[in-house]
């Protein structure tokens, strides 16, 4: 069993409150024991020839805008590396194609693509490379995307992890997801749908991207965890609360708050991500490995 002598000392760094320590001790030790144990039994690795590079174990944390992904990552970091395992940590929003290639895709393709966020802007073959190479050996650098540039990092400012790695956890909104039959792509579930995409070309595109080149980066996960909110509704008021905190916390710092987006602004932000959340919501649950229920954004 692993220590949890750092506790105290993430909670304060992450600043959590105390009772955060609760849910480590029953949902993430629990979990990080269930994928050590997965891991070591070699359940759902791909085997390869005698002397080759194995990919790591990859467990692919799902969870909406706002449902506690980065802190569940920490924290099982911590649990992992405890147990004597090599752990990276990968999210799907560092692999976002840059503002250039999106604007590209924009011109070529739809407007609303220019934004990042959903199936489409990000650099899939990236990750496959990046998972590939985590298999060692030597140092693999981990792409970094700068949201407050809304561009990707250079390459030397990414960090680097000496590899083979046992583990990799694999964060993001919508990883693990599948596209949505073609029928349900006709109406649209919002505003920004009705308006800014009435013939539904920027949703087929969408989802044609994850039909595509996504699931085969997603064929890599081993263990696919869902944090599951109670509905969309929720996560409409975790993002709203982010957004909140971090204005707070750079007002406080004498930080620059103008990049930040108003309610307004935020309000149809959201509803790129609508669509996909809702139907992740209602499919994922049965076939995700383990599930998380989400009442509230910590």
């Amino acid at each position: 069993m692993a220590s949890l002598a750092w506790v105290d000392a993430f909670l304060r760094a992450e600043g959590l409150p105390p009772g955060y320590r609760a849910l480590i001790e029953r949902v993430h030790a629990p979990l990080a024991a269930r994928i050590a144990e997965r891991l070591r039994s070699g359940h759902g690795r791909a085997a390869g020839p005698a002397g080759a590079s194995h990919r790591p174990f990859v467990v692919g944390l799902c969870g909406p805008q706002g449902s506690g992904k980065s802190t569940l990552v920490a924290s099982l970091r911590h649990l992992l590396q405890e147990r004597a395992l090599h752990v990276a940590v990968l999210s799907l929003d560092d692999l976002y194609l840059t503002r250039a290639e999106r604007a590209a895709l924009a011109h070529r393709v739809h407007p609303l693509l220019a934004t990042r966020g959903v199936p489409g802007t990000h650099d899939v073959a990236l990750g496959l490379e990046v998972i590939r190479r985590l298999g060692g050996p030597g140092a693999v650098a981990l792409p970094a995307f700068d949201k407050a540039r809304d561009e990707r990092r250079p390459d030397a400012q990414w960090p680097r992890v000496t590899a083979p790695v046992d583990l990799l956890l694999f964060e993001g909104w919508c990883v693990g997801a599948r596209p949505q039959p073609d029928e349900a792509l006709a109406a649209p579930v919002n505003a920004l749908e009705r308006e800014e995409d009435p013939d539904g070309r920027w949703r087929r595109y969408v989802n044609a991207a994850l039909a595509g080149p996504y699931q085969a980066l997603f064929a890599t996960i081993d263990e696919l965890v869902l944090l599951a909110a109670p509905g969309f509704d929720a996560v409409c008021g975790w993002r709203l609360q982010q957004e909140r905190k971090l204005r707070e916390r750079l007002a406080a710092q004498g930080g620059d708050t103008s990049a930040l987006m108003d309610e307004q602004r935020l309000a149809r932000f959201i509803q790129l991500f609508e669509r996909l959340t809702r139907y992740i919501l209602a499919e994922m649950p049965g076939r995700a490995h383990v599930v998380i229920p989400v009442q509230r954004c910590d």
